[in-house]
């Protein structure tokens, strides 16, 4: 059974390769394209599939269109009611549903040979519960949580996995979303909705939530599985910020509130849910998964033992849950949890040294790049890491990474500055998982950064760069069987500095996606004031280009 999956109707445009049961490949078409996120979420771009990413997808496994059983499309129209119906204003909706009753015949012309009838359509909130529960670990039975901006009719799922089946239990109707809020509020503080929402759950440290009481006038569960949440007036709150704007403890206050709000609602739906099923593990996908922070919070207060979260959480994710749910549903083989978020495009030594030659920059293959860059970092250089296949989802997790020592204050500043990002955001700690529990207290492992993790007082002022205003870190844990080269890199990075954490966040620019091919490395590298390239087994330092010219 090989079944490609596609996402592409709103935002985060994807496709994912699912062949008897396992997860051959996947990634973005920001990844190709670079365009972040590959489009606006507008109605007038709904046609734009993940074309290449598509391709992509089919030569990793030799495969031509016609050779597949089927192509899922995340999103069901038949499901969906006209705009105004829901509640929603967006005059231009009934375009976006006419792209996607077309879907079939778009794919057909972007994927030549496919048979359109073999195009199916699967509900976008289903397409997100089986990105989850069947990627998890040890997750045959187990409860799932959905929630974003929007689907056809919906905002919310509510499910449960027995065996290879996928039960709804509940579901939220238009206009109640969680996460058009937060996007409305994202907008508000000045920032791009359906892009920047996690800057919002970064200021929210900052402030005290000393508006939450009016905000839960607006944003609160239902007691019943469900919520409300619309028609926050965000103005009568505090002044709304133009872009690039400075916010103000004002503004802070506002998000911490929001945050304070949505944590408060996701855990009574997380109980709610829990008394449903009896399960002991929760899986989630949806934006509003990407939130750590209340991920975090519902794994120390909410009733489940285990919470999983799917690295690709947001709408790229749908790609991979609607083919495997289809997988699941055709039952021709078991399918096989997710093993890691590196999924896309990858390069062989030979590839990345001609790589090399062609840009004629000069470069080295010292005898062990992990040992190499641990070396580097010691002495305070930036690293850019490109290692193995590139990463599904927007996290950066050892492929695709910016790295530095976290031993330096000044290394946040100077990050930021690189990436050309706002200072009052954090950067990330890698550690490896058998010496996290040492460092941070929180949900372990955490090999995606989906959690944040209290950082112990004993070692806030040795890692200060990676410990945000509220002392807390959204730690990646390492696993030296999954993670070889990373780990080694980290091991011999502490028996330099005695630190066992090195400073991780993606290797890209502000407004761009990550780097994903040879080019975008090369590209970024020339370009941000970095001081060393670890591209597969090889390493281009800045020195060198400087004497070079």
């Amino acid at each position: 059974m090989r079944v490609l999956g596609i996402n592409a109707l709103f935002h985060d445009p994807a496709a994912a390769l699912v062949v008897d049961g396992r997860i051959v490949a996947a990634a973005e078409e920001e990844r190709f394209s670079r365009r972040k996120h590959g489009k606006r979420p507008v109605p007038f771009a709904a046609w734009e599939l993940p074309e290449q990413a598509a391709a992509w997808c089919l030569g990793q496994a030799g495969l031509r269109p016609e050779d597949l059983d089927a192509v899922t499309y995340s999103f069901d129209p038949a499901l969906a009611r006209p705009a105004d119906a829901m509640g929603l204003d967006d005059p231009w909706d009934g375009l976006r549903l006419t792209y996607a009753r077309e879907a079939p015949s778009f794919l057909a012309t972007a994927l030549p040979g496919l048979d359109p009838s073999r195009v199916r359509f699967v509900p976008h909130h289903m397409a997100h519960a089986a990105s989850a529960v069947y990627a998890a670990p040890d997750a045959e039975r187990a409860s799932v949580l959905v929630l974003d901006g929007r689907g056809e009719s919906a905002s919310h799922l509510a499910a449960r996995r027995t065996g290879d089946g996928l039960e709804p239990l509940r579901g939220q109707e238009l206009p109640d979303s969680l996460g058009l809020v937060y996007e409305e509020l994202t907008e508000h503080l000045g920032f791009l909705r359906s892009s920047d929402e996690y800057k919002v759950m970064a200021m929210a440290s900052y402030g005290t939530p000393r508006m939450l009481p009016e905000l839960r006038k607006y944003v609160h569960s239902t007691g019943d599985g469900g919520f409300r949440a619309h028609g926050v007036p965000w103005s009568e709150l505090c002044p709304r910020l133009r872009p690039g704007q400075a916010w103000t403890q004002e503004h802070a206050d506002l998000a911490a509130g929001a945050q304070a709000c949505l944590e408060e609602t996701l855990l009574d739906m997380v109980r709610w849910l829990h008394g449903r099923t009896g399960d002991d593990v929760l899986a989630m996908a949806g934006g509003v998964a990407l939130n750590c922070v209340a991920n975090s919070r519902i794994a120390r207060e909410g009733p489940f033992r285990h919470v999983w979260v799917q690295p690709a959480a947001g709408d790229a994710g749908t790609a991979l849950g609607g083919a495997l749910l289809h997988a699941a549903e055709a039952d021709t083989a078991p399918v096989a949890p997710q093993e890691g978020a590196d999924l896309g495009r990858g390069w062989s030594d030979a590839e990345l040294e001609a790589w090399l030659k062609t840009a004629a920059v000069p470069f080295e293959r010292p005898q062990d790049v992990a040992a190499e860059v641990a070396g580097a970092l010691a002495e305070n250089a930036v690293v850019a890491w490109f290692q193995g296949r590139a990463e599904y989802g927007p996290r950066a997790l050892g492929h695709r990474s910016l790295l530095a020592h976290p031993g330096r204050s000044g290394n946040l500043e100077r990050l930021n500055d690189i990436k050309g990002r706002e200072q009052f955001r954090p950067v990330a700690p890698m550690v490896l998982a058998e010496r996290a529990a040492d460092l941070f207290e929180g949900p372990l492992p955490s090999p995606y950064m989906l959690f944040v993790h209290d950082v112990r007082p004993e070692w806030r002022d040795r890692i200060p760069a990676v410990v945000h205003v509220d002392g807390t870190a959204r730690i990646q844990t390492v696993s030296a069987d999954r993670e070889p080269l990373v780990a080694r890199m980290l091991t011999r990075f502490e028996e330099l500095t005695g630190l066992p954490v090195v400073v991780n966040t993606s290797l890209n620019t502000a407004g761009r996606p990550m780097v994903d091919d040879p080019r975008d490395a090369l590209e970024c590298f020339g370009s941000a004031p970095v001081d060393l390239l670890a591209i597969g087994p090889f390493v281009v330092r800045r020195a060198g280009l400087y004497a070079r010219r």
